[in-house]
């Protein structure tokens, strides 16, 4: 957010003019009724906490917090309990004797339990886990309940892939990307909702000033048809000339209408957006408190690189094409893995001994897998995942140059728009008094009523000439934040602490 601007003395003054025009219509209107004005800053630092955009914002970044802190977990020590209790079994099996295979009913009652411990080890790709497991077993017969006990009092398991495709050392490199991407686009996001609350605030803005207009042109059309019916009685005038006044008033009457219904519309999207509940009537403050200031384009480029998470975006995603090229080489080539076991276990009657004199569980394997012909389906994999990293590689150089040409074009906007806002401000003073010395001349029956009509839109033109060139000002200042990520005013990097929005 940026800090309220000081009232600038060159346009300040012309705009006071502007102002100072509907006083009295404002007061007027609001007298009898409590209102809420707003400024800008006012309007950007509300929806910022409420509106829609803003809060899905922030849960778009809640997700991808928790996203990577699931990552972060996935390479800490996992402890596991599992078994069954009971797994019970009566039915007739068949048993291996001296004499042959025979039938035989029996009734047995199992009772398992272990307890695991693993862990990931990223930079080899293999895991390590500690595990121990008791299991009891009841045979059931008519003439008693026979027990034993049997356990694993301790293995230690290494698996380990040889020449493979490791996904943990690449996963390490890209998760915390996405992670600082996830800040950085959040940040975007906040900015974007200064412009779209900017848009809404001069919409209803402009929307409120031209009601006004339509209103004293009304009432100014009803003085000068007044007069001129006097006039016209008198011979000063001729009837053409009292048609077209007449004319003017029907229209102006029928411009109040479509004003105010616009005015409606624009108001109920700006406390939608906001999310405004109560009936407070609004009334905007024409936000042209501007300090001038220029921004150097190679200075924008060089942070628009460091903050924004395009610029992240890019190098991700190489990193992503270079990890596929290695996955390709690897899947499917020459593969191999190491599976050790060592370990205690004891199988007795009593569950007290079965401490006394384990037995050693060793197990060591190694498993290779060697293609011996396969009509070049891994070459073709490889040679597809390279054109793809080449083609992610030119995609990412072309639009790394489009960024930098989007964000010079917005500097070089921006600094002329300041300058464009004075002379809209000028052309309107200039528009406005000029009305009202024609209105006067023709009073004095100097000119003619096509004269006075074309003054009088000229002086419309001018005033919302005048708010559209101030709205493009606002836009393109909040747009070069979101692209840069830097506050060139107070001249420091947007910031925020991601802990408060959790």
């Amino acid at each position: 957010m940026t800090k309220p601007y000081k009232f600038s003395k060159s346009i300040g003054f012309i705009s006071l003019t502007i102002l100072l025009s509907f006083v009295f219509l404002q007061s007027k209107s609001y007298s009898q009724e409590e209102i809420r004005r707003l400024t800008l800053q006012d309007a950007i630092e509300i929806a910022r906490q409420q509106s829609p955009d803003a809060l899905m914002a922030q849960h778009r970044f809640r997700a991808d917090y928790w996203q990577y802190k699931s990552f972060q977990a996935s390479y800490l020590p996992a402890l596991t309990l599992y078994g069954y209790v009971p797994d019970f079994d009566r039915s007739v099996r068949t048993i291996n004797t001296v004499d042959g295979s025979v039938f035989s009913a029996q009734t047995q009652n199992t009772f398992y339990a272990g307890l695991s411990v693993e862990q990931r080890i990223g930079p080899t790709g293999g895991t390590v886990s500690l595990n121990s497991n008791l299991t009891r077993l009841d045979n059931i017969t008519d003439t008693g309940t026979f027990v034993q006990y049997s356990s694993s009092l301790l293995n230690l398991t290494y698996r380990q892939p040889i020449f493979q495709y490791n996904a943990f050392k690449w996963e390490r490199r890209i998760e915390p990307m996405i992670y600082e991407e996830a800040k950085k686009k959040y940040l975007e996001n906040m900015e974007q909702v200064s412009v779209t609350t900017t848009n809404y605030f001069f919409n209803l803005l402009l929307a409120q000033i031209e009601e006004r207009i339509a209103g004293i042109n009304q009432a100014n059309y009803d003085t000068l048809y007044k007069i001129a019916r006097g006039r016209y009685n008198l011979g000063n005038i001729a009837e053409n000339e009292l048609l077209q006044l007449e004319l003017q008033y029907l229209r102006a009457n029928s411009v109040v209408k479509e004003a105010q219904l616009t005015l409606d519309n624009q108001l109920f999207r700006f406390k939608s957006f906001l999310r405004i509940k109560d009936d407070i009537s609004i009334v905007l403050t024409i936000p042209d408190d501007i300090i001038p200031f220029i921004v150097n384009s190679a200075s924008a480029i060089e942070q628009a690189k460091y903050n924004s998470s395009e610029a992240l975006s890019f190098s991700r995603q190489l990193i992503e094409a270079e990890s596929q090229v290695a996955q390709a080489k690897q899947d499917g080539r020459f593969d191999a893995e190491l599976f050790a076991v060592y370990g205690l276990t004891n199988n007795t009657q009593s569950i007290d001994m079965l401490t006394t004199n384990p037995l050693d569980q060793q197990q060591l394997r190694l498993g290779v897998t060697l293609p011996i012909l396969d009509w070049g389906v891994a070459r073709g994999k490889i040679k597809i995942a390279q054109s793809n990293q080449e083609i992610v590689r030119t995609t990412i150089e072309q639009d790394q140059i489009d960024f930098d040409q989007e964000v010079f074009l917005l500097v070089t906007r921006f600094n002329m728009q300041y300058d464009q806002v004075v002379i809209a401000a000028k052309a309107d003073t200039v528009a406005q008094k000029g009305y009202v010395v024609t209105k006067a001349r023709y009073l004095i029956g100097k000119i003619t009523i096509t004269d006075l009509n074309i003054a009088q839109s000229e002086s419309d033109r001018s005033k919302s000439s005048y708010i559209n060139t101030l709205r493009t000002y606002w836009r393109n200042y909040y747009d070069l934040r979101r692209l840069t990520l830097f506050d060139f005013e107070n001249k420091q990097s947007i910031e925020v602490d991601h802990n408060e929005l959790l």
